[in-house]
């Protein structure tokens, strides 16, 4: 079960996730597992600051998480806060198939060749 998630932390990791970068940074975690800082930023065309930067923005949302061993630093991505946006995107297709229901029930209620 999906524990509810208030608005601030799932607009920080709407907007954390809403960056090309950082989206492709998620992406390459997921596909290759942990990396070193340094192995992520081999795979961009930016300075390692600005690679750590996203990095952060990812931590604060809570997308990834560091771990050092010894001087690396190791980066994995979190799946837990990805279960909050499939929830919120679950209660939107939920809201809409009942609208959608609704509308058909009055479609069908109204057509002549239904009877």
């Amino acid at each position: 079960m999906v524990e509810r998630m208030d608005d601030d932390s799932l607009s920080a990791i709407l907007k954390a996730a809403s960056d090309p970068t950082r989206r492709a940074i998620l992406t390459l975690l997921a596909q290759q597992g942990p990396m070193r800082v340094t192995d992520i930023h081999s795979q961009f065309d930016m300075s390692l600051n600005s690679v750590s930067k996203h990095i952060k923005v990812l931590e604060q949302a809570g997308l990834v998480k560091r771990r050092t061993e010894w001087r690396e630093h190791m980066i994995e991505v979190e799946m837990g806060p990805m279960s909050h946006i499939d929830a919120w995107f679950a209660a939107l297709r939920s809201i809409w198939e009942l609208r959608l229901e609704a509308l058909d029930d009055i479609l069908t209620k109204d057509d002549p060749d239904n009877d």
